[in-house]
């Protein structure tokens, strides 16, 4: 029964279903599932590719016919597994179940022992869960955040030339450009990508407490460990650790969700700020016919967008702060608290979406304001005092921060005819004068 997105528990299934829906095909619990068998039939043809004696007059010819057990799965196929599992108690025992009737359907039925060979739940999980992962991270998360640092760059271009009054500590300081603003945040999302693109998306492969012992009792002249290096790393595309108990010790998955985490947080500062610059009029917002800001207020247009993302992040960063603390500790040999846990990591990954988009869109709403940015500029010409006293220390001028301080802690306002006064009592030469009076808070914006 197909549950309506008003009835959902989750905001991520109800509310956001059509921006999250495409990690479906990575987190759900039938794409789970479908990427245990993957695993199950990939492992089952390796097996046949060594080959072992009972395996090696299997035709490579059925492989094709094997694959579209996987290739072709439905969500019939997903209930039929639910289904066995009810009886199995099991969710991958259920898959194995599965996979032997679609043999017994194929004519395969002398082979269907050497489904799951060896092997323990956690062989499949620690490598469909990675496998998984690593595909929503290629097709849905790096597109949609290239997509939002290419609109970002674009916007830093447009913007470069665009002076503006910084604020430190909440007080005017020395100007800016929009878009070297802009580009602070492009740099450090940039360079946390890159380290997140270092990690390897790591999975394990080695039975029930990591030593191939059921492989190595049953065919002990084969190199089991390098067999399933080369499954792991070679078929799957992901990184086999070497040592290991039952389970993936999660090192670097912890390591990919605190990367994400950073992201995020960058993300969360960069949503403040422009929801600041918003709030300073630095921004207008396109008006979108028939939305409406407030309930009660008529003129109100809420950066919302930019709200929406942040709070999403923080829901993101929470989750992902648990995964990476909680998934590396297990008791002894393997607990089951990694399980449980691990299921949720679509969640995080889902709210991260939903703020990516909810920042591209928040962007394309936003129009910028010049005649407030020359406004505010014009209202604060006491940012020019640090330009003053270091050109008089260049002139070896006495105590010239005193002087500047003495002047620009008065209550009287600070416009350009005060400057200019100021600086005909300096006793400095007439060329300096004239060098410091063409600084303005317009142009003293550094490079």
């Amino acid at each position: 029964m197909s549950l309506s997105p008003l009835y959902a528990i989750s905001p991520i299934d109800g509310r956001y279903r059509n921006t999250s829906e495409e990690l479906a095909s990575f987190f759900s619990e039938a794409a789970l599932i479908e990427f245990r068998v993957y695993v199950e039939i990939e492992y089952f043809i390796s097996l046949c590719e060594l080959p072992l004696p009972q395996l090696k007059n299997f035709s490579p010819t059925l492989f094709q016919s094997l694959r579209s057990i996987y290739t072709s799965f439905h969500e019939n196929d997903a209930e039929r597994i639910k289904s066995i599992e009810k009886i199995t108690n099991h969710d991958v025992k259920a898959v194995e179940y599965f996979i032997k009737e679609k043999f017994d359907e194929l004519g395969l039925s002398d082979y269907k022992e050497f489904i799951h060979f060896g092997l323990t739940s956690q062989d499949i999980n620690n490598t469909a869960i990675p496998h998984s992962f690593k595909l929503a991270v290629e097709k849905s998360y790096l597109p949609t955040l290239n997509q939002l640092l290419e609109k970002l760059k674009n916007l830093a271009e447009e913007w470069k030339d665009v002076p503006m009054l910084a604020h430190t500590h909440g007080q005017p300081a020395s100007p800016t450009r929009l878009g070297k603003e802009i580009s602070v945040f492009i740099e450090r999302l940039a360079s946390q990508l890159k380290l997140f693109k270092q990690i390897p998306f790591s999975a394990k492969f080695g039975g029930a407490t990591g030593n191939f012992n059921a492989h190595h009792v049953a065919y002990p002249e084969i190199n089991w460990t390098a067999f399933a290096n080369n499954f792991v790393d070679k078929k799957l595309g992901l990184n086999r650790s070497q040592y290991t108990t039952q389970i993936e010790h999660y090192d670097n998955f912890a390591a990919h969700c605190d990367n994400l985490k950073r992201i995020n947080t960058i993300l969360i500062d960069m949503a403040r700020d422009f929801w600041t610059y918003i709030s300073m009029s630095y921004f207008k917002q396109k008006i979108i016919a028939g939305e409406v800001g407030s309930s009660a207020m008529p003129h109100k247009v809420n950066p919302i967008d930019f709200e929406n993302a942040e709070g999403n992040l923080g829901m993101a960063n929470a989750i992902f702060q648990h995964l990476s603390a909680k998934l590396p500790v297990s008791r002894l040999q393997r607990d089951l608290t990694d399980s449980t846990v691990l299921r949720n990591i679509g969640v995080p990954m889902a709210h991260t979406l939903i703020a990516l988009k909810s920042i591209d869109k928040g962007l394309n709403k936003i129009l910028l304001n010049k005649d407030a940015l020359k406004a505010d500029l014009e209202n604060n010409w006491a940012v020019v005092a640090e330009a003053i006293q270091t050109i008089l220390r260049r002139e070896a001028y006495p105590n010239p921060y005193e002087a500047l301080k003495e002047l620009t802690r008065t209550n009287t306002a600070i416009d350009a005819s005060v400057i200019a006064a100021f600086v005909e009592t300096l006793d400095i030469a007439q060329e300096v004068k004239i060098e410091i009076k063409q600084i303005s808070p317009m142009n003293y914006t550094g490079i």
